[in-house]
């Protein structure tokens, strides 16, 4: 069988990384093997190990992976936004939207991921990743906060990136049932109204 080009190596790479981001966030970093995510990229199981050294290295890379998306979706909605009070009510309400609670998949890993990534060694790859990601979005929340001092910005951006994620996680919980909704509201509101939004 003849080799796969750079070109096709790097391009066979993406499509792993990129399938291996939704399933993780749909399913978990458990609930989904090797041979499952080399489906979905459309490759063979084979071909894994010539990717990465593992699937531990790959749930690193995909962490990065999905972070990135998160970033770039909140500096999208900053940057169409007429203000800093209507960016911030865009990036909570796109948040904590039905559609976000429904399609795991490509929203914010921080919900998705974080349950296992608490259970992974301390010095775990994957853990020096997700806090990579999680000072990311604080940063950008952390800006469009009504206040001027950088310590009170980012205490409050904590509080608002853990609302976000929990009134999430909790919205998926109970899909299904009115509650899912009125976490997704409650939280909404909140958020809303304590920055002036």
């Amino acid at each position: 069988m003849p080799r796969v080009s750079r070109l096709q190596a790097d391009q066979h790479r993406l499509a792993i990384e990129k399938a291996s981001a939704r399933l993780f966030r749909e399913r978990g970093l458990h609930g989904v093997s090797v041979a499952e995510l080399m489906a979905a990229a459309g490759l063979t199981h084979g071909g894994f190990y010539g990717h990465f050294a593992s699937k531990e290295a790959l749930a690193a890379q995909a962490c990065t992976r999905c972070f990135q998306q998160s970033r770039l979706r909140w500096r999208e909605r900053i940057a169409a936004a007429g203000s800093r009070a209507a960016a911030h009510a865009d990036i909570v309400n796109a948040y904590l939207s039905p559609r976000s609670r429904d399609a795991a998949g490509s929203a914010c890993p921080l919900p998705a991921l974080a349950g296992d990534v608490a259970r992974e060694p301390a010095g775990a790859p994957l853990r020096a990743r997700f806090r990579e990601g999680i000072a990311g979005l604080l940063g950008i929340l952390a800006g469009l906060q009504p206040v001027a001092d950088g310590a009170q910005a980012h205490a409050d951006a904590l509080v608002e990136l853990s609302t976000l994620a929990g009134a999430l996680l909790l919205a998926r919980a109970t899909a299904g049932d009115a509650l899912s909704d009125q976490f997704l509201a409650a939280a909404r509101h909140a958020l809303t109204a304590r920055s002036g939004s």
